[in-house]
């Protein structure tokens, strides 16, 4: 995934414009429904588009805010499902179960920089336990290629040796302020049932 970036703003394009006609859903404020093998409630309304194991939700574009929810990450797979770790690929941002609290942080903001993120940079990092899962929260900052500077949420858990990962972001100029608490209740909110 070379381009990873461009694909999630594609992806959320067209979970936003075609919604229905591409395959994509809409979730209303006040839903509580399932995301791969968990359940979510949201108190705000969400343009979602599924491909395999990877989600991207948004409120008004990706530009402007989006959830990217990648499921089951495996062992040796990039944390963002991009290529499998190979002998000819040895450096890659590749899960590993077990990893430390700062060391499964480290991974993730080494992705986004990966994918042309500038001043990634992370803040609060905390401990996440979700339905006996266990894992990380934490904030970030980052600013794109085009010059804007962004602030989210990640959320990564680990749960039978495969890693979840929650990733919200939005422009810190507006939307971030506007959406965070939702979004971080949406984080709370979440339970695996599978």
């Amino acid at each position: 995934m070379k381009n990873f970036l461009k694909l999630m703003l594609a992806a959320s394009l067209l979970s936003l414009l075609g919604c229905v006609s591409a395959g994509g859903t809409l979730v209303k404020a006040g839903s509580s429904i399932p995301v791969f093998d968990m359940q979510v409630t949201t108190s705000l309304d969400w343009a979602k588009q599924r491909w395999g194991r990877f989600e991207i939700w948004t409120i008004d574009g990706g530009l402007l805010n989006e959830l990217a929810i990648f499921s089951k990450v495996k062992p040796n797979e990039n944390v963002f499902l991009g290529r499998r770790e190979t002998k000819s690929r040895p450096d890659g941002v590749w899960y590993k179960p077990g990893l430390r609290q700062d060391e499964l942080r480290d991974l993730i903001l080494d992705g986004l920089r990966r994918q042309g993120l500038a001043n990634v940079e992370s803040s609060n990092l905390r401990p996440a336990s979700v339905s006996g899962a266990t894992g990380i929260r934490f904030d970030t900052k980052f600013t794109t290629a085009q010059g804007l500077n962004y602030g989210g949420t990640i959320m990564a858990l680990e749960r039978n040796e495969r890693l979840t990962i929650f990733m919200w972001d939005a422009p810190l100029e507006y939307y971030h302020g506007r959406d965070v608490a939702s979004v971080n209740k949406l984080l709370d909110s979440v339970k695996f049932v599978k």
